[in-house]
């Protein structure tokens, strides 16, 4: 089985049903706060079940969503089909769209499960799609020296002002026994320091910037904006040189 297998199908990833809701409420509302204008057309790339994307939908002129898996895409049509703003897509399909079409493009806790040529191909589409002046935001980066002991504490801290810590505490012992971790350990999970990201967002055409904070709850990870280099700057870096 490989990471793109294991979404497909209900996973225990989440400790319970109010787990899920406040992970998918405080990423929608992280995304609400980037997006530049109510004139924007957003991109969530591998956005998961993404329960709370009407919120982010009525911020924005147009929201696309999507996910390699056919399992979500299939949610996520059945629970947004009345939403004119919002568009299902599998990440094939974002291929076939028109380049300079978003203002903005996320991808939140994806990284980690691609290998490092998917993840320079998602870079360069990123890229491609983009307006000149968009952004690309790379979330829930997982450094080098992060331990699964720090991840598991980040959550506890977020269940016990979420009011779910007992299911958290169920939910860690029941992923230590899961599938999860068993393909955790035979795939793994990629790994980046802020000068790999630097370098890779560099050479697919973007100027970049670590984000203060983090998507989501662990503030142990990584958040990148990525600005796309226009043709006169890149002339202007080598005239100065």
């Amino acid at each position: 089985m490989n990471w793109r297998d294991y979404w497909n199908q209900d996973t225990p990833i989440y400790t319970g049903e109010r787990h899920k809701l406040l992970h998918y409420r405080l990423i929608a509302n992280d995304i609400v706060g980037l997006i530049p204008s109510p004139d924007a057309a957003v991109l969530d790339y591998g956005c998961g079940e993404a329960l709370f994307a009407d919120k982010i939908a009525a911020k924005c002129a147009r929201l696309t969503l999507s996910d390699a898996a056919p399992l979500v895409r299939e949610r996520l049509n059945e629970r947004f089909k009345g939403n004119g703003r919002i568009t299902v897509l599998s990440t094939d399909d974002v291929a076939d769209l028109p380049d300079a079409s978003f203002d903005l493009i996320v991808v939140n806790s994806l990284v980690q499960y691609l290998s490092l040529d998917e993840f320079r191909a998602l870079l360069k589409l990123a890229h491609d799609k983009l307006k000149a002046d968009g952004r690309l935001v790379l979330g829930d980066i997982i450094p080098p020296d992060i331990s699964p002991v720090t991840d598991a504490k980040a959550l506890l801290s977020f269940a016990w002002q979420g009011g779910f810590l007992r299911s958290a505490l169920t939910g860690l012992a029941r992923t230590a026994f899961s599938e999860y971790r068993k393909i955790r350990e035979e795939v793994g999970l990629a790994q980046y320091s802020e000068e790999e990201i630097v370098d890779l967002l560099e050479d697919a055409g973007f100027r970049p910037e670590r984000s203060l904070r983090n998507l989501g709850h662990n503030q142990a990870r990584m958040t990148f904006v990525g600005r796309p280099v226009q043709a006169r700057e890149i002339e202007d870096d080598l005239t100065e040189r």
